[in-house]
């Protein structure tokens, strides 16, 4: 994500005052496939019901947040440009990081815009934003003045470096604040340059995830003080948390620098991915002695044949041996001989083949949801299961049904539209 100082903008004729069409819940047959249920506004299932959530849109680890607090129950409002309504795509083209929400399109530069969002925020128990440190300030919706109208009010802020620091005004993106955390130089082979893993680390998991927790950690606190404070999530904050047990090590003398030498970041050939005889690949994780033993038993070597497992001195010759190995049998010919064994073995599975899975369709993993596959919302729950609260919407589809939810009179809604500060999508 990078750092957006933009702000929300003005510029939609109004839409149609027709009511939208009410959310779509869906439940889970025991083939883990998504069917319809019922229809409803806002989450009725899951461990946040009853929580309101107001998001303006942005991109990457923000939405991602919200996502999260959706598919827990929540019931996220989205706040999009006025100028986003009656495009034809979604927000972002990003379905999971939209999807379950409420869509409404307000005009943030025009005062009566502003004041929209404000009477919003006063009966709801969070807020979450993407931009850059000091830009919700000037538009008039920062933490004070929201504080203003709901002591009880969260309000969550997603940034890449932080509201403070040297760097807290610069753009960035997720590959330059997980190489400031500490964590992309440990990526890769020895020999070779740091691989970046996608934008996992410090969008996602350092990032939105991060965000989603503080939320709810503030929304519980504020069960018991009455009050709300800021959360400021940060990715290099998160990253660098992330990496703490790798700081661990270090800090024990366990951790060379030297990428691609240690345990866990290819070092260890017992800890690795091999090519196959098709061009396939597989996973080793046969770290404990017990399951290296199995791991040998099962291919036919002795333990002589490759030397003594924590040897690192021996893991250059053990890495020729099982490389060699693993190129006499094909991906599958492997599966059928190691998975599902305490060899801790897996074969690596693009997308396409991981949807199909027998793991993955047993537990329902991926699901088919708004014409594409999705991961299921996870964790999972015994008695209030999360589930996918409905598709991504189109910018402005609900806003007359949640200004009147949130106690707009139609004339309000009307007059609203009319001076395009708000807009419905048709």
């Amino acid at each position: 994500m990078c750092g957006r100082d933009d702000a929300p903008g003005f510029g939609s004729d109004p839409g149609s005052d027709a009511p939208t069409a009410p959310r779509v819940a869906r439940a889970w047959r025991g083939d883990g496939i998504l069917v319809g249920s019922k229809t409803r506004r806002g989450g009725t299932v899951g461990p946040l019901t009853g929580v309101k959530v107001i998001e303006l849109a942005g991109i990457g680890p923000g939405p991602f947040a919200g996502t999260l607090l959706s598919d827990m129950g929540a019931d996220v409002v989205r706040v999009e440009r006025a100028d986003q309504v009656g495009r034809s795509e979604r927000p972002s083209g990003f379905v999971f990081d939209a999807r379950g929400r409420r869509s409404v399109g307000v005009d943030l530069k025009h005062p009566d815009g502003v004041e929209t969002v404000l009477r919003l925020v006063e009966q709801s128990d969070a807020l979450i934003e993407g931009f850059r440190p000091g830009v919700t300030e000037r538009l008039g919706l920062g933490p004070d003045v929201c504080a203003a109208r709901n002591g009880r009010l969260v309000y969550g802020r997603m940034t890449g470096w932080g509201q403070e620091g040297p760097l807290a005004d610069a753009a960035g993106h997720d590959i330059n604040y997980i190489s400031i955390a500490g964590a992309l130089f440990h990526f890769g082979r020895k020999d070779q340059p740091p691989v970046f893993p996608l934008n996992m680390m410090g969008d996602y998991g350092g990032g939105g995830m991060f965000l989603a927790f503080g939320v709810v950690c503030a929304l519980w606190e504020a069960r018991a003080s009455g009050r709300g404070q800021v959360v400021d999530a940060a990715m290099i904050d998160g990253a660098a948390y992330l990496m703490g047990p790798i700081w661990g090590l270090r800090g024990m003398g366990l951790l060379t620098e030297e990428r691609g030498t240690n345990l866990l970041d290819s070092g260890a050939p017992f800890y690795d991915v091999y090519e196959t005889a098709d061009g396939g690949y597989v996973s080793l994780g046969s770290i404990e002695p017990q399951f290296f033993a199995e791991l040998l038993r099962r291919v036919g070597l002795e333990p002589d044949d490759v030397g003594a497992q924590m040897d690192r001195a021996g893991w250059p010759a053990m890495r020729e041996r099982f490389t060699a190995l693993f190129r006499t049998k094909t991906r599958d010919e492997w599966v059928a001989l190691l998975e599902g064994t305490d060899v801790c073995f897996a074969p690596v599975l693009p997308m396409s083949e991981a949807v199909a899975h027998p793991h993955v369709t047993a537990r329902g993993t991926i699901v088919q949801h708004d014409g594409m596959d999705q991961p299921r919302p996870a964790p999972r729950f015994s008695r209030t299961d999360a589930e996918i609260q409905g598709a991504a919407p189109y910018p402005g589809r609900d806003t007359d049904a949640v200004l009147a939810d949130f106690g707009f009179s139609a004339a309000e809604i009307a007059s609203l539209a009319a001076a395009r500060v708000v807009s419905q999508a048709d």
